[in-house]
Formats: C-alpha cells, structure tokens, sequence
C-alpha cells in the first residue's frame, strides 16, 4: 500500500531489501523483483540514515539540508521524489 507523503511521515527501510555501500553510493537489491538499485552520494546519504533508524520527512529533509548546500525547495521536491520511487519499489515503508 503506498501512502501519501507528508513531514510527519515515518520512512524506514523495508526487509525486502539488502544494500553495500560502494564508495560514496549504495546499491540496492530489491528482494522482491531482484533488481539492483543504485543511489548517487545524497541518495546513499538518505538511504543510510533511514537504514539507521525510522525518521520522519521532515527529519530526513533537515539532515539533508544540513549535509548539503541546497534550498529547501529543491531538497523537497527531490527527497519526495525520491522517497516515492523507493516506496513504489518496495524498498522503503511510509507509515
């Protein structure tokens, strides 16, 4: 079931997934469809601090905004993007 995303949200990392860090990215093999996934340094930034522990939206964007020089439009609109795609793809749970 994929669920709206909003500030509150609580994104996790799924157990049909498994993931390497490669240098500054990860891969991503989604256990379901057997496809590997990449993610870019921010991606993998995000990945690894969901696969920490849950965070909410909000908390992810403002870590984001503090790693990286970026508006926070941008950091928005990218990090639901992204966010999404991994939904879509089973790779995370929105609660």
């Amino acid at each position: 079931m994929i669920h709206k995303i909003s500030d509150l949200s609580v994104i996790s990392v799924t157990k049909e997934a498994v993931h390497c860090d490669v240098e500054d990215e990860v891969v991503i093999l989604g256990l379901k469809d057997g496809v590997y996934y990449g993610l870019n340094p921010v991606g993998a930034f995000i990945w690894n601090n969901i696969n920490q522990e849950p965070k909410t939206m909000a908390e992810i964007r403002d870590a984001v905004l503090e790693e990286y020089d970026v508006s926070e439009e941008v950091c928005e609109k990218d990090l639901m993007e992204l966010l999404t795609e991994l939904s879509d793809k089973g790779l995370i749970e929105v609660k």
